[in-house]
């Protein structure tokens, strides 16, 4: 069996990914004892014993996990911000395209995406690389989120009886217009400029909505780009044009780690919407989809389509 190694368990996305694994007979899940969990010798040891070990960590963890791999044979799945943007790491996106694919499935590791740059990549290199969108055309996005995405802390913060009352409301942040995922954006969908973006906390436990804003697009040139290049994709899926309802909820995915871009709008104005589990598809899902990419194995095995 495969020997998978999971530092960084105990945070959301590391359990998410555990239990996601939970059920699956090729694998053999490598423990270490909760007091040695972030002993640099313990983690070396398992990492060495594992054939393929998902980082959950911070970035400065993840980087230096990533040395401690040194020398071993282990395929690394950074889940961190850490190593995106690295020319030398495998983006594990693959239904971008047949060769973002293919590096993963050849690859010793692989940078997992963003949650809020997953929603928007998914919209946004299409476009690019099919030459709807120009890489020099001024982007607006903006991504509503639940809290299960800011980890422990924020998730206590939101189900505190205590909380400040108006988490009931969405909270704008990053409003120095500098979010942490806008170089994997901008490198990763070949863009002249970072879009400007905006993130949005929402008082609900997962889910996420990511749109971009396309004026003087028209929406079925948009939505057909879209479709085409999705088509046969099982995680990614393209609603008709106008959505598969006349709203659209944030949450429609919690729970699944699959991912549903909606095209709405008309010869003049389009807004593409990416749906998916910020917990899925924006992490864990994710994450264990680009492994069973490693492993040869169908992409959706133990995963919640």
């Amino acid at each position: 069996m495969t020997r998978i190694f999971i530092d960084g368990s105990a945070g959301t996305t590391g359990l998410r990914i555990a239990d996601r694994l939970t059920a699956r007979t090729d694998l053999d899940i490598l423990h270490i004892p909760e007091a040695l969990r972030k002993d640099p010798a313990a983690r070396k040891d398992a990492i060495a014993s594992a054939d393929i070990v998902f980082l959950c960590l911070p970035d400065a963890a993840a980087r230096e996990a990533v040395a401690l791999a040194e020398g071993s044979k282990a395929k690394i799945i950074d889940t961190s911000t850490a190593h995106r943007v690295d020319p030398a790491w495998a983006y594990g996106f693959p239904e971008l395209s047949a060769a973002h694919r293919e590096k993963i499935a050849n690859s010793s590791r692989i940078a997992n995406p963003g949650c809020h740059a997953s929603g928007f990549i998914a919209s946004v290199y299409p476009l690019v690389s099919r030459g709807v969108i120009s890489a020099d055309f001024p982007l607006t996005a903006y991504s509503l989120t639940g809290y299960s995405g800011g980890g422990k802390g924020l998730i206590a913060e939101y189900e505190d009886p205590n909380r400040d009352p108006r988490h009931e409301s969405h909270r704008i942040y990053g409003t120095t217009l500098a979010h942490k995922h806008l170089p994997e954006m901008q490198k990763i969908c070949g863009l002249n400029q970072p879009p400007v973006f905006s993130p949005i906390l929402g008082d609900f436990y997962e889910g996420m909505a990511t749109s971009i804003l396309l004026p003087g697009f028209d929406a079925k040139k948009v939505h057909e780009t879209l479709s085409e290049h999705y088509e046969g994709q099982k995680l990614v899926t393209v609603a008709p044009l106008g959505g598969d309802e006349s709203v659209i909820y944030a949450s429609t995915l919690a729970g699944k780690d699959s991912m549903r871009i909606i095209v709405c709008g008309h010869e003049n104005q389009t807004m593409v919407t990416t749906l998916f589990d910020n917990l899925g598809k924006g992490a864990s899902g994710a994450a264990i989809e680009n492994m069973n990419i490693l492993l040869g194995v169908d992409e959706a095995t133990g995963l919640d389509v």
